[in-house]
């Protein structure tokens, strides 16, 4: 099989580029190496013979086109996507452009190299959401693959509409589609602006570490290794036109977990002990969802598919990393707007 990998570079896209090449997939990756992209993440692929990077932007219909011709995909695996909720807020635009354009030209630039392989069979378009269509959850319940849509952000409202034309290609003209949606990611080469690498690093350099209202929203966390896998495993075994949910079966909220980073930094890195006295309470951001909630029946079943790192793990194996790693992060910390307040609705 040969993949063509849309935001390859990005947290989520790197790490099913790494397994998929690992597998020995043919695997191209398309990105358009915006902010929060960086071609370090791919580096221990990078000089595999099943391996090629394209520089193209997904709102760019000839760019797609191109590739396609070039390299002739059994498959496409789209992640690429803007997704930061506080730059939403602050720039709704770009949320549009990429999410919701780019989707479509992908779609048809899709559907025309699908069309001209004779409608293959086996050709398949997945499509990798987030919970967040979904909306908010009150204390209980759990989103499931038929719950109504209830976007509440810029970046929600555009990853609905999204899914949404997904459908519709599969529904009007045929396109064999998959789609997921996923809780929130966590792991390795997480972009250092989102909020578990923010909570690593701010604690290493003795700077407050900002806890939207008073830290009661409650999130399920996956790790992205762990989500690599089961995307993977619905593009080989997923039921066409079928939508899957992804989660960690790991529900927590963002005060306990950010306290939970603290302690294992306690025990990593002494220095500064205790960490959690940095939590620094902050103005919460506008709309903020109170709980997300993945269940994830469909896929255990249907496809055999469960987590296998628990949210202990995963914390304690990405703050090793983290520590490991400053030489990958370290430069990151100088892109627009890492550091800074945003979305404040203002």
């Amino acid at each position: 099989m040969k993949l063509l990998v849309t935001g390859g570079a990005g947290f989520i896209g790197s790490a099913v580029v790494r397994q998929a090449v690992a597998a020995g997939l043919d695997v191209v990756n398309l990105d358009a190496l915006t902010y929060a992209a960086c071609l370090a993440n791919v580096a221990p692929v990078a000089d595999a013979p099943n391996y090629a990077f394209v520089h193209a932007n997904i709102t760019d219909r000839r760019a797609l086109d191109d590739a396609f011709a070039a390299h002739d995909p059994d498959a496409v695996m789209h992640l690429a996507a803007e997704s930061h909720v506080d730059r939403s807020i602050d720039g709704p635009g770009a949320f549009v452009a990429t999410n919701i354009t780019g989707t479509y030209n992908l779609l048809e630039a899709a559907r025309a190299h699908w069309d001209r392989r004779g409608r293959a069979e086996a050709f398949r378009f997945h499509h990798i959401s987030t919970d967040e269509v979904f909306g908010s959850l009150g204390p209980t319940g759990r989103f499931t693959e038929v719950s109504p849509y209830d976007p509440r952000s810029p970046y929600s409202a555009s990853k609905a509409a999204s899914d949404h034309l997904v459908r519709a290609w599969h529904e009007t003209y045929g396109l064999p589609v998959l789609l997921t949606n996923c809780s929130n990611n966590y792991g390795p080469y997480h972009f250092p602006e989102k909020l578990i690498p923010v909570v690593i690093l701010n604690a290493l350099h003795g700077r407050p570490i900002p806890v939207y209202g008073a830290g009661e929203n409650v999130r399920d966390w996956l790790f992205v290794e762990d989500h690599a896998d089961a995307l993977l495993s619905v593009l080989r075994n997923g039921r066409v036109g079928r939508s899957y949910n992804i989660g960690g079966d790991s529900e927590a909220r963002n005060i306990d977990l950010v306290r939970a980073i603290c302690a294992i930094l306690d025990r990593l890195r002494p220095e500064g002990a205790p960490h959690a006295d940095l939590v620094t309470f902050v103005a919460d951001r506008p709309g903020h969802d109170a709980r997300y909630a993945i269940d994830a029946g469909r896929i255990h079943e249907e496809l055999g598919w469960r987590p296998s790192v628990t949210l202990a793990e995963g914390l304690e194996r990405t703050v090793r990393w983290y520590l490991d790693n400053e030489a990958w992060w370290r430069p990151l910390l100088d892109r627009a707007g890492v550091g800074t307040r945003l979305g404040t609705g203002r």
